[in-house]
């Protein structure tokens, strides 16, 4: 028999955010279905948000699940941000656990358990776009002959009524497009440039549409246990643990020398790799001005330090990027085309290299699938390993990359 409903599999972390999106796809007349994914921790902090998420889903009358990806969540998230730290770079695994825990191994399980949808408790908003040609038929898809841009627009407020409107999984015309949360001090469209078309088609993000403030009243008129719960901070499989004491525990201390940019000997380290660009703490070493961490070595286990928070080796103003995903049709369209006519486009987008840091004026370089950012105005603080991020003018999220 047909189901009346369209069902959805909410993963649900403990915290409000989570909870918030289960109750509201319940009122709003999904079949919903809370999942809790017991993800690897260094310190079993996990056993209270597994409560927590229990209780919610006590309280709103769902199924609830325990997906166990223990053993995957160390293997491909854990162990990334270990590695990336022992090549002398700044991984960041929250990213990694969005594109292969929460929109990978959840969203696969989900799907093949009868899942119409996956929601989560991300702050980021999500639009269908309809592609056409100017004839009013549908766009190919990238990779035939392309003859058009952009047509026809079709978003509409709600995400939840837009994904109650059944559509065909083949309708390749259709664009799922992300747009900066209505919070924007709370926006993690950063940390979700990984995602593809095939993943957003089956994604909600019902707290994209709300501010924080406005969640939290809606888990205590719902009488949520979560509604005060604190926000997790930093990494979040750490618990208490400090990121260099757990790193410490898989890479071997190899002490080497701290340089000025000058060239200057100004001290000793305990290993690149417990050390990040912009660093100001834990280096050992006082002067009139601080001094933050401007370069490392890897090769040569050597750290360069810059005096002063304005010193020019601090700054970047180009920077290339690897393992970039073009979220956007119309840079997808872009891409495609500067393969097969060997030219070099460029577009003007606003970026940012790191989580929280205020957008900034940049083009956006396609060049036979090599891809860069050239700021209007050179960025501070740039690591290799972290993601820089693109966006329209109008909030919308079109894609990022790794820092080289």
């Amino acid at each position: 028999m047909k189901r009346s409903k369209r069902r959805v599999f909410v993963a649900m972390s403990g915290g409000v955010d989570s909870s918030v999106v289960a109750a509201l796809l319940k009122k709003q007349g999904f079949e919903v279905v809370g999942v809790f994914m017991k993800c690897w921790s260094a310190d079993s902090c996990l056993t209270k948000d597994l409560e927590d998420a229990q209780k919610v889903a006590d309280i709103l009358k769902i199924p609830f699940y325990v997906f166990d990806f223990e053993e995957e969540y160390k293997n491909r998230v854990v162990d990334y941000m270990i590695n990336g730290y022992r090549q002398g770079i700044t991984p960041n695994p929250d990213v990694m656990c969005n594109k292969e825990i929460k929109f990978g191994l959840f969203l696969k399980k989900a799907l093949e358990m009868g899942a119409d949808y996956i929601a989560t408790g991300h702050y980021v908003r999500i639009l269908r776009h309809l592609s056409v040609r100017t004839d009013g038929s549908p766009t190919p898809a990238v990779g035939d002959h392309l003859r058009s841009r952009h047509g026809d627009s079709n978003c509409v407020g709600n995400q939840a009524r837009r994904a109650s409107e059944s559509f065909s999984s083949k309708d390749a015309e259709k664009q799922y497009n992300l747009f900066q949360a209505k919070d924007l001090n709370k926006d993690q469209s950063y940390f979700l440039w990984t995602l593809i078309q095939e993943q957003l088609r089956y994604c909600l993000f019902p707290v994209g549409d709300y501010l924080k403030s406005e969640v939290r009243e809606i888990a205590k008129k719902e009488s949520l246990p979560t509604a005060d719960k604190k926000d997790s901070q930093g990494i979040c499989f750490l618990g208490k643990v400090t990121l260099r004491d757990f790193l410490s525990q898989y890479l071997p201390q190899k002490r080497g020398l701290v340089l000025t940019t000058s060239g200057e000997k100004a001290g000793e380290h305990r290993g690149v790799y417990f050390y990040t660009i912009g660093q100001r703490h834990g280096l050992g070493i006082a002067g009139v001005k601080p001094y933050y961490i401007a370069e490392k070595d890897s090769e040569n286990n050597i750290i360069k330090i810059a005096e002063g928070e304005d010193n020019p080796a601090l700054y970047r103003n180009e920077i290339e990027l690897s393992d970039v995903n073009l979220v956007s049709y119309e840079l997808r369209v872009m891409n495609y085309e500067s393969r097969i006519k060997n030219r070099e486009i460029k577009i003007s987008v606003l970026a940012r290299v790191r989580y929280r840091q205020p957008l900034a004026p940049a083009l956006f370089v396609i060049r036979d699938s090599l891809f860069k950012l050239i700021f209007d105005k050179p960025q501070k603080f740039v690591a290799p390993g972290q993601s820089a991020v693109f966006y329209k003018k109008s909030g919308e999220m079109i894609g990022g990359g790794i820092i080289k």
